[in-house]
């Protein structure tokens, strides 16, 4: 039942708006904004960022990376939840990255390992500090967030799009419903002819390794980062058991990981930002981040 549940579902990824999809939000009083900044020289239209920084800043600043969702085929960096935390003493980058209609995985993948080198490289120019970099992502966002959590060490996936010299390796994880398991399609792919398809850019069953690769749950080692995860019962897009399989790999693999299920919540919606659950966000990202909770 898993299986088909799952077949169905991650068909309709793409179909619906998600966060990051909206028009861009007014700006936090005493926060900039550094728009469309290119994070590969010479790249695609698609690589480039928005850094969200304060005006006025006390040495380097801790970063939080958000990562737009959009069935990785649609979204944009335009609108970023992360903001908010600029006044509580963060930077905070939004990245595009290239879409499934540019180039099949792992060019998604790569694209936000190259951000995140980027901002290293640029991270005294900037006052960030290159050893506190955590990211957030919704759906298609939070699949990639959690392969840049798991798959650190996976070289088949870091690509070769700049400042090499640097780490990929992020700090922790905010992974809001993302679909972290692909390999139950590689036997029954029928309902899933859209978006991964055209993600891993044929039929999951001719692309079965790639199916794997992309699975954030084929790379859960002990040294993973921390992650929050945090998924509504109700999710008819993504499923729930995605998130359970993952989280109770983590677990056994020794990572430190929070899973919350939103009761009556469903893909995104109002019970992500409710007083609650900015707490919980606000609380993992000050105990990886700046290691202490507030």
């Amino acid at each position: 039942m898993r299986r088909s549940c799952l077949s169905v579902v991650v068909l309709l990824i793409g179909s619906v708006p998600l966060f990051g999809q909206a028009q861009p939000q007014q700006l936090p009083p005493g926060v900039k904004a550094q728009k469309d900044v290119p994070y590969v020289e010479k790249g695609h239209e698609r690589q480039k960022l928005d850094l969200y920084l304060p005006e006025k800043a006390d040495g380097p600043l801790p970063v939080i990376v958000w990562v737009h969702g959009g069935g990785w085929q649609g979204g944009s960096k335009d609108r970023c939840p992360a903001v908010r935390f600029v006044p509580k003493g963060y930077a905070v980058a939004s990245i595009n990255y290239r879409l499934s209609q540019h180039a099949p995985f792992p060019a998604q993948i790569e694209d936000c390992k190259a951000a995140i080198r980027w901002l290293r490289a640029h991270a005294r120019e900037h006052q960030l500090d290159p050893d506190r970099i955590g990211v957030w992502g919704a759906s298609a966002g939070g699949h990639l967030v959690a392969l840049l959590g798991t798959a650190s060490d996976v070289k088949d996936l870091e690509g070769k799009l700049g400042h090499n010299d640097q780490s990929s390796k992020v700090c922790c994880v905010c992974d809001w419903f993302g679909p972290t398991d692909f390999t139950p399609l590689i036997e029954n792919s029928t309902g899933a002819a859209g978006v991964v398809e055209k993600l891993l850019g044929g039929p999951v069953k001719d692309n079965a390794e790639k199916a794997r690769l992309a699975s954030p749950i084929t790379h859960v080692t002990s040294d993973d980062a921390p992650i929050l995860i945090m998924h509504g019962d109700k999710d008819a897009l993504v499923p729930l058991s995605q998130s359970e399989s993952f989280t109770a790999a983590l677990k056994k693999a020794g990572v430190e990981v929070t899973f919350q299920v939103l009761p009556g919540a469903g893909h995104g919606g109002a019970a992500f930002t409710s007083p609650e659950s900015n707490k919980l966000i606000e609380d993992f990202f000050a105990r990886h981040l700046k290691g202490k909770q507030k």
